[in-house]
């Protein structure tokens, strides 16, 4: 160990704790005597250095401009982020201070977050559905001193509030024109240009003085009561992570493909889009910024990306569209597609390879009209995804692997790579650890986390730092899960999320919602409630359009209009529904959820009563966080009123 610590002391600045609640001090790395766990601590410039010496001709980064496509080498990208560097540093970003970043995936995201990493700042992703107030939030928490916005619409956002923020020196838009033209806005042209006069000799006296074990970059998660948390991660969190993590899934160095449009303010994006692909020298292609709205297969059909990662929604979302299609066609081609479904989820249960025979054929059609026919590792993360999904896809021969982690592990602390189990989130990462605290006796304890991915704290916050790492540096994810005979992890609840019943049963909900979501396909959400009460009963809602902002609107989805249409029912909106109590939709949903209740483990675990709700959850409306979890408190609040009435006074249903 000693021997361990000396190699390093020239790499590394000093440290005495394991976590930290100051933005500008070191901490100890988890560093292994031996094993992946102990490779040598780098910096972000060092790795991106390694990318550009290794492959600097070769394309990093492709974009649309003013609707052509475009690209950037590795060698121009480092040379944009430098220059990006010069110009934060002459616009005054002070060492350990923000910037922020507040817009959809683009290059001037990715170089705006390096940048200001080479300059000595903290990076600091802003969620773009963020209100005014919550952007002020981070701004200031992190003492922000230049934010970078999309557009007119985030402008306008930071202008309501940059009166509150003591720290702010400059603000710089990427995309459209300068409406208010104010001292201290800069356009991206005019922002690159800043810092030319800014010598190189000063730049890489920053980058130089930097250690891989300071902070670098704030990921804000989205917290489901109070405001944000700041998640320091260090020079080496995320280059290491990058690095262990290219290893699992790089087949060909320099040949892998992505694409960049899930939120770069969240971990997962960030860790995939910018720094393991920097790893493994990838391609990223961005999408549109209506990527979720429907174009992502656009991208995905012009880029034929070689890994691709969803969360839970996306995966859905092509589920729904694939389904609706069926819905379309022929009887006889509907029966030979589901008689193909069948045997397919049979066969791949056993065997993921080297099928030979027509049904492979119609899984090349679907993965090609997916745009995922050169796709060797499809994930799921962010969230929980339910089992009808995960084998649906299975059926069509593509294994869609789950990933599991938070902001504060980096991002991935267990993944499926080769070895996959429908339902597991796979196992944990070389040269990290993972133990369940405290197991009951069916061997569900909390998950905890140990490893160079694990954070430094909590930015200001040192007594939320402290519930989260315990005395030994251990990070307690709040989350329940159990192992398999082959340590496989299974996540099975959230401590918080546990519902107890006034009866004192402790009911993991989403294992019953999920239940209810797969057994009806006209459900987009619900919500198991009875927590501290008689019996548990359940919100809903129905899948509707939803509007270019992402707010629900009041019309109902086509795969619930083709319900409808099926049981002579002639409604359109989702409140011609819920006002008549739509006769036909009530006794389909009762009928639904009796069948799950007849697979309940207990009386206690049944839905005895239910409703369903005027509108769809969203982000928009809050009952969601930024990467479409549950904000389960917040739900609780808004729609207290049609909680009461669930349990006034009225007897459960046996």
């Amino acid at each position: 160990k000693e021997i361990l610590k000396n190699s390093l002391a020239t790499t590394l600045a000093p440290a005495d704790k394991l976590w930290s609640a100051s933005g500008d001090k070191a901490v100890n790395l988890r560093m292994e005597a031996s094993g992946p766990g102990s490779e040598t601590p780098v910096t972000i410039h060092q790795m991106f250095l390694e990318t550009v010496e290794r492959s600097g001709d070769q394309t990093a980064l492709v974009f649309k401009e003013d609707g052509q496509t475009a690209s950037l080498t590795w060698r121009q990208y480092y040379e944009q982020c430098r220059a990006a560097a010069k110009s934060f540093l002459k616009l005054g970003l002070e060492r350990f201070h923000g910037v922020g970043i507040l817009g959809f995936n683009s290059p001037e995201w990715f170089i705006s977050d390096i940048g200001c990493i080479f300059a000595g700042g903290l990076a600091a992703g802003i969620y773009t559905t963020n209100s005014p107030e919550a952007c002020q939030y981070v701004a200031a928490n992190c003492e922000a001193n230049i934010l970078v916005v999309e557009n007119q619409k985030q402008l306008d956002k930071i202008l309501q509030v940059k009166d509150q923020l003591p720290h702010l020196k400059a603000i710089i838009q990427y995309k459209g024109k300068l409406q208010p033209k104010t001292s201290i806005l800069y356009s991206w042209e005019e922002f690159m240009k800043v810092g030319e006069d800014v010598s190189d000799e000063q730049l890489n006296a920053v980058i130089d003085s930097q250690r891989a074990n300071e902070c670098c970059t704030l990921i804000y998660t989205s917290g489901t009561t109070g405001n944000p948390k700041g998640v320091m991660l260090s020079q080496d969190n995320i280059t290491w992570t990058a690095r262990i993590s290219s290893g699992l899934i790089c087949k060909n160095y320099g040949q892998e493909i992505l694409i960049s449009y899930l939120p770069l303010s969240h971990v997962a994006a960030q860790m995939v889009d910018i720094w393991i692909s920097m790893s493994f020298s990838g391609t990223t292609y961005f999408a549109e910024p209506d990527a979720l709205k429907g174009s992502l297969v656009n991208t995905l059909k012009e880029a034929r990306p070689t890994c691709f990662l969803g969360v839970p929604r996306v995966w859905e979302k092509m589920q729904e569209g694939m389904r609706a299609g069926g819905e379309k066609a022929s009887p006889l081609k509907k029966r030979v597609a589901d008689w193909a479904k069948s045997i397919g989820l049979q066969r791949l249960f056993h065997v993921f390879t080297g099928l030979k025979s027509s049904f492979t054929v119609i899984c090349q059609k679907v993965r090609a009209a997916l745009g995922l026919d050169r796709c060797r590792y499809c994930f799921t993360g962010a969230a929980p995804i339910t089992k009808d999904t995960l084998e649906y896809f299975l059926s069509l021969n593509i294994p869609v692997k789950e990933l599991y982690g938070m902001s504060e592990s980096s991002g991935p602390h267990t993944v499926s790579i080769d070895e996959y189990r429908i339902g597991s989130c796979g196992k944990v990462i070389p040269g990290s650890k993972i133990k369940l605290n405290n197991p009951d006796e069916e061997g569900n304890g909390e998950v905890c986390f140990w490893g160079r991915n694990v954070f430094m704290g909590y930015l200001n916050m040192p007594d939320k730092t402290e519930e989260a790492l315990d005395e030994d540096g251990w990070l307690h994810s709040g989350d329940l899960g159990k192992f398999d005979q082959e340590n496989f992890l299974y996540i099975t609840g959230r401590i918080k999320e546990l519902i107890i019943t006034a009866g004192g049963e402790n009911i993991p909900p989403v294992p019953i919602e999920d239940a209810v979501k797969s057994e009806l396909p006209i459900i987009s959400n619900t919500m198991l409630i009875g927590d501290k009460l008689k019996f548990l009963s359940m919100l809903i809602t129905l899948k509707c359009v939803m509007d270019d902002n992402g707010e629900p609107t009041n019309e109902l989805s086509s795969e619930v209009l083709d319900f409808c249409r099926r049981h002579s029912v002639t409604a359109t909106k989702v409140s011609e529904i819920t006002a008549n109590k739509e006769p036909a939709i009530y006794n389909a949903i009762q009928e639904g959820i009796d069948r799950v209740n007849a697979r309940s483990t207990s009386n206690a675990q049944k839905i005895q009563k239910w409703v369903v709700l005027e509108r769809d959850f969203s982000v928009v409306g809050g009952e969601l966080g930024p990467t479409l979890k549950l904000r389960r408190p917040i739900v609780v609040k808004m729609y207290q009123e049609k909680i009461n009435e669930l349990y006034s006074g009225a007897a459960e249903r046996q």
